[in-house]
């Protein structure tokens, strides 16, 4: 069985949301948590829920659409608390618009941000994680890659691309004993949804087979047993958590 004890899971987009609920998840498990953020803030703020919860790991800052960032991370972590062995790209952002109105910016940055980000953050990763001969990486799409949805061309075309980015790795490396998969959520329970007019809210569960919206903690489960011994044999595939939203 996996033993978590001294091995590092880095995360990214971990200072709140699915993130932090899987930072959290993965801390609980033994773990030693590297979780970071876009801010000196929210660095803190990781720094300061892992210590209310007696977990092992801190908080970072991180520019994913920057190189150099991921490059001074990896340093950070090579001459701190050691190389991750596992990887959870979560880091994303939104800039909704109707294709016709959109900015060539807003299409850029969520590029950048969501898919171009994975490429750099995995490709520093996979050199510890091929000397070990063992890695877990988890990239968390959404529901949207499969399914589309209006006014997110830019999003979704950045979530297909990470599934795709998914299959691909996973042939490319997994002789050397490091798999990796993706994690679609659906509709989860987020701060910003619980600032949604109830009219909205109830358009999403209308949906929803299940009629509720996810927990972020069923999110995080996931990446737990994909990152477990129980799912050493599952590499290249994405799991859809969304109550029945998309079948695929």
């Amino acid at each position: 069985m996996l033993d978590p004890k001294g091995k590092v899971a880095l995360v990214t987009g971990a200072s709140r949301g699915i993130g932090k609920a899987i930072a959290l998840e993965l801390g609980r498990q033994g773990f030693t948590v590297a979780g970071t953020a876009t801010t000196d803030a929210g660095s803190e703020r990781i720094a300061r829920y892992f210590a209310e919860q007696e977990i092992s790991g801190d908080g970072f800052r991180l520019d994913v659409s920057a190189s150099e960032s991921v490059g001074d991370l990896m340093q950070s972590l090579q001459a701190g608390i050691g190389a991750p062995a596992v990887l959870v790209n979560n880091a994303g952002i939104t800039r909704d618009n109707l294709l016709l109105r959109m900015k060539e910016e807003e299409w850029n940055e969520v590029i950048n941000t969501n898919l171009n980000s994975m490429f750099r953050v995995t490709r520093a990763c996979l050199k510890p994680m091929t000397r070990a001969r063992w890695g877990r990486i988890v990239n968390i799409s959404s529901v949207v890659g499969s399914s589309g949805n209006p006014g997110q061309s830019n999003y979704c075309a950045s979530k297909a691309g990470i599934e795709g980015f998914t299959r691909s790795l996973a042939r490319e490396i997994g002789s050397r004993g490091i798999t990796v998969n993706a994690v679609a959520p659906g509709f989860i329970e987020t701060d910003m949804t619980s600032n949604l007019p109830e009219t909205q809210v109830q358009g999403m569960l209308n949906q929803i087979p299940l009629r509720r919206l996810g927990r972020a903690e069923e999110v995080a489960a996931v990446v737990r047993f994909l990152v477990s011994s129980g799912g050493a044999y599952i590499t290249g595939e994405t799991v859809h958590v969304n109550g029945g939203m998309y079948l695929a």
